[in-house]
């Protein structure tokens, strides 16, 4: 296991908890977050994907924002966080549908037209894999646009899914 994993799983034990598949880090991850171990899980994860081409990283509202905007500082990229409510603004624009694991509800996605742009090449980051709605969301949103995606990064899978860049799995906590 490397360092960073390591760390995050001590800090797990320390000031969150798992029940089942249940991960509680509102103490540092998705709800008070520290700023300096975010920047080393996305150093992690953008490490992973640096000799890939990446235009862009598409992630969604809210709790993918602080990764994906830390990834994308690292491989010089801009990114995009679909949104969970359409702004009047936002006239022309892919949709897709997710249901939260956490949360047990459904909600659509939308991401405008204008920063999305067929043939861009993206990754998706996230703060956790759980069953993948909202990967098929954001794959959905992707294709809608005529782009590809190229890889998914998160911070914990807790799918049995082997091709998604994860810090931790499920087993490993």
């Amino acid at each position: 296991m490397n360092p960073v994993a390591r760390e995050l799983r001590e800090r797990i034990a320390r000031e969150g908890a798992v029940d089942g598949r249940v991960i509680k880090v509102d103490r540092f991850l998705n709800h008070m977050v520290d700023p300096l171990l975010i920047d080393r899980l996305a150093a992690e994860l953008a490490g992973r994907f640096a000799g890939h081409r990446i235009d862009k990283i598409i992630t969604a509202e809210s709790s993918g924002i602080m990764i994906a905007q830390a990834m994308a500082r690292l491989l010089r990229v801009p990114f995009i966080y679909a949104k969970k409510k359409r702004p009047l603004t936002m006239t022309e624009f892919y949709a897709a549908s997710s249901f939260s694991f956490t949360k047990q509800e459904s909600t659509t996605l939308y991401v405008s037209r204008e920063v999305l742009r067929p043939g861009e090449l993206l990754l998706f980051a996230d703060d956790f894999f759980a069953v993948g709605s909202t990967c098929k969301a954001i794959e959905q949103i992707i294709e809608q646009a005529g782009a590809t995606l190229v890889g998914t990064a998160v911070i914990i899978n807790k799918s049995d899914r082997r091709d998604i860049e994860a810090i931790l799995t499920l087993e490993e906590l």
